[in-house]
């Protein structure tokens, strides 16, 4: 089904982000968590391609997976890094032979070594230019990327915005933001998208902080900040884990309490394949505008960083990827 039409429904969505793992340890530990989280009934699930497009053939195949065998709607990340126009079209060949109807179109990151992007001979410089190869041809519903504190690589906050115009323009059915710690920028974001003609629903994208130094390297990443008193808060308790990823649960619960009661259409988490805080929040915004039922098993337990966890936090920026 379209993400355009279930964001459609009076009830706001829930929707989980997950990437595709390095090894068997780590698949194991995907499912094990799509799994858990998929008794919340969320709206749909997204999982990322990974640098350079290196797992979009892992992307395409996890998607399928589950939604042909969880029923679960999914919409698969499609980057434009490394790749020509006819090899973006394989990709979406595939992904609509196998039945899936939703993509969300990005740019995508610099290459590991390159500080700017540079497209391939015959590929795309700007999403806005995928998204609109896309429309062309296909009938996918799509997503697009969006940036409360602006893009890395925008000169200013107006140039950003009239970049996120391009894209919906160009036929983008919504927006997922970057993760955001702030609500306030959010809720500017969203009036200066609506000052500009913008009209698609903007879903908020929450990040539950897990680890300090890793939160610390994603907002340097993806150009979005920590409140001062957050930071401090953090890098008070940052030598224990549990009291780490329960105040990450307790901030992402204020900022979804806010966000809902302001009627956003919805909630999209970046889970970093970890189920346990998306599950305690969701349960905290029980009574609050939040999901209107839920089943009552126990949250899952805490468990031990593995390393499939470990390399990820390194390296993975987890949020939409690229302008």
């Amino acid at each position: 089904m379209f993400i355009r039409d279930l964001l459609k429904r009076k009830q706001p969505s829930f929707s989980f982000e997950f990437f595709p793992p390095r090894n068997e340890e780590g698949f194991n530990q995907l499912y094990a968590t799509i799994a858990e989280l998929q008794r919340l009934r969320p709206t749909f699930v997204s999982v990322t391609e990974g640098a350079g497009g290196s797992t979009r053939r892992k992307t395409a195949d996890i998607v399928v997976k589950i939604r042909s065998e969880l029923g679960q709607e999914a919409m698969a990340h499609l980057t434009c890094v490394g790749s020509t126009r006819e090899e973006i079209a394989t990709a979406l060949d595939n992904l609509q032979e196998r039945g899936m109807e939703n993509v969300l179109s990005l740019r995508g990151d610099p290459p590991q070594g390159q500080t700017h992007f540079r497209p391939v001979p015959g590929g795309f410089l700007y999403a806005n230019e995928l998204t609109a190869f896309i429309r062309s041809r296909y009938p996918f519903c799509m997503g697009v990327a969006g940036y409360p504190e602006g893009h890395l690589e925008a000169p200013d906050l107006v140039t950003d915005l009239e970049n996120l115009k391009r894209k919906v323009d160009a036929g983008a059915d919504f927006v997922i933001t970057q993760l955001f710690f702030d609500n306030r920028f959010y809720f500017q974001f969203v009036e200066q998208t609506s000052a500009i003609g913008i009209t698609v629903p903007i879903i908020p994208g929450i990040m539950p902080v897990i680890n300090v130094g890793q939160i610390k390297r994603f907002t340097q990443v993806c150009g979005a900040s920590i409140p001062p008193k957050m930071l401090a808060k953090l890098e008070a308790i940052q030598d224990d884990p549990e009291a780490v990823t329960q105040f990450g649960i307790e901030h992402a619960t204020a900022q979804c309490a806010e966000l809902l009661a302001q009627g956003v259409p919805g909630i999209h988490f970046y889970t970093l394949n970890r189920s346990r805080s998306s599950w305690k929040i969701l349960e905290n915004l029980k009574g609050t505008g939040g999901p209107a039922e839920h089943p009552r098993e126990n949250p899952p337990a805490r468990s031990s960083t593995s390393s499939e966890d470990r390399r990820n936090i390194r390296g993975h920026p987890d949020g939409p990827e690229g302008q």
